[in-house]
């Protein structure tokens, strides 16, 4: 009984957050770069210190999420482990960059729902577009996941909450198979609860 309370709770707020989830995949044509984002090249060069030897396709998947959203105003580089049998569940930890509003520790839960199953950890490096700021990280972002991989893979997301786009880049180790509709919640402490 309380697994199918939660479940419906799941699809409810899922279902709220349609727009974001719409707006992320389909986003309006980059606009030109502003002072305070960062460059293509910056992003890589920090994604290779970051992910090591495993980013020959980093430099791919930033110059896509680049061409699709822009230059990113902020940075998130941390790890994270998820799970999941069609109801999943995502923890994670890192640090949120700006090139002038400071830097901030961040942790991030979530939970998902879908055709979904497997276990994975991964290195993230999210890109943050339209962070007015550094606080603004605090919320719930919504957003649909697919992932398709046994041992290791590399693939980008997207996450919306109004006009603040957020963009997974995940480096992960595991077995994962499946997509999924749900959100990430942006905390400033770690917590267990996902909602």
């Amino acid at each position: 009984m309380r697994a199918t309370l939660r479940l419906a709770a799941l699809t409810l707020s899922l279902a709220l957050f349609a727009p974001e989830i719409a707006a992320a995949q389909n986003p309006p044509p980059p606009p030109p770069p502003q002072q305070g984002t960062f460059s293509p090249g910056e992003l890589v060069r920090e994604g290779h210190r970051f992910f090591g030897t495993v980013s020959r396709g980093l430099a791919q998947i930033v110059e896509t999420a680049v061409s699709r959203w822009g230059q990113p105003n902020g940075y998130v580089l941390g790890q994270e482990g998820s799970g999941a049998f069609v109801v999943g569940l995502r923890y994670g930890d890192g640090k949120l960059y700006t090139k002038n509003a400071g830097d901030r520790r961040v942790f991030w839960e979530g939970p998902s729902v879908g055709f979904d199953t497997g276990g994975e950890g991964a290195r993230t490096m999210m890109l943050v577009y339209n962070l007015p700021a550094t606080e603004a990280i605090y919320q719930r972002f919504a957003g649909i996941d697919g992932s398709a991989y046994f041992i290791g893979g590399f693939g980008m997301t997207a996450l919306a909450s109004g006009n603040i786009i957020v963009v997974p880049i995940r480096s992960g180790v595991g077995l994962r198979l499946g997509a999924n509709i749900g959100y990430l919640k942006f905390t400033p402490r770690a917590t267990w609860n996902p909602f």
